[in-house]
């Protein structure tokens, strides 16, 4: 086996694009043993763009869930991980949009996306085609962000003034970020009073324009925490993790897991080779 090698680099979008995307990240992982790789939910729309050969993904793990091959892929919000199948090397570029900004560069409310996985091409046309064609070409990940700047401008600017340009409603895009913000440890009753809206209402707006109700996203974010902290070179021991990121104990923290990647914490971690790579 050659020696494990990880490269890459993160990036921000430019300002325009900000209160559509959070980030982009490039990758370069070789040497690895080949295996299962369980993407987490999270709070953000994850697309994914392979810079060598097609993504091989699944909608759930070690479910039998069939087996996909993508060049570029877009996952809407979700509750569990997908699987992607790897021989032991991924490189790529990671986009990470906000759930709020699905409309301005997809055309569509995140709800639309929420627990799929569409190609690229399929939401931004040839745009998307002409994307993964300048991102392998480039050499350099600046390159390549500057290119990603670039074509999703162009997608946002291309939707202003029609459907694209509508916005969630205040209220909903106001509880998302305070979800947020509170990694989902506040109460989605107490949102809904502060807003001035039932806890029904909230929920049913909510879920229409995300594709999950605000209290199944708050578990989303605390697990996000969780992952956050369990991925980290030196980790908490799992009563300690379970506390930090805001589980009522360990046993609520590995109910967690086991739902949202289909594995238990301890076999997550074994069977994870691709952990602790940044």
């Amino acid at each position: 086996m050659e020696d494990r090698t990880t490269t890459g680099a993160g990036a921000r979008p430019t300002t325009a694009l900000r209160p559509y995307v959070d980030s982009y990240i490039g990758f370069d992982l070789r040497g690895f043993p080949e295996g299962v790789h369980c993407g987490p939910p999270g709070r953000v729309l994850t697309t994914v763009i392979s810079l060598s050969g097609p993504l091989e993904v699944a909608t759930g793990v070690d479910d039998g869930s069939p087996i996909t091959r993508y060049d570029s892929v877009a996952c809407g919000l979700r509750s569990r991980s997908v699987a992607i199948h790897h021989d032991g090397r991924q490189q790529g570029v990671q986009i990470a949009l906000t759930p709020l900004g699905a409309r301005a560069v997809y055309g569509m409310p995140a709800a639309g996306l929420a627990h799929h996985l569409v190609p690229l091409d399929e939401l931004l046309g040839s745009l998307g085609t002409e994307l993964v064609e300048r991102l392998r070409a480039a050499t350099t990940w600046a390159t390549r962000f500057a290119a990603l700047d670039e074509l999703l401008l162009r997608a946002v600017e291309r939707g202003a003034g029609g459907d694209r340009a509508h916005r969630a409603r205040p209220e909903v895009a106001e509880a998302w970020r305070r979800l947020v913000a509170t990694r989902g440890r506040v109460q989605v009753k107490a949102v809904a009073e502060e807003l001035g809206w039932s806890r029904r209402h909230l929920t049913e707006r909510f879920r229409d324009e995300l594709g999950l109700s605000p209290k199944t996203f708050a578990r989303v974010l605390r697990f996000e925490h969780a992952h956050e902290l369990a991925t980290a070179r030196a980790p908490l021991p799992w009563a300690d993790l379970a506390t930090t990121s805001g589980y009522a104990d360990q046993a609520h923290l590995v109910r967690d897991w086991n739902e949202f990647t289909g594995r238990s914490p301890t076999a997550w971690r074994r069977g994870e080779v691709l952990l602790a790579t940044g």
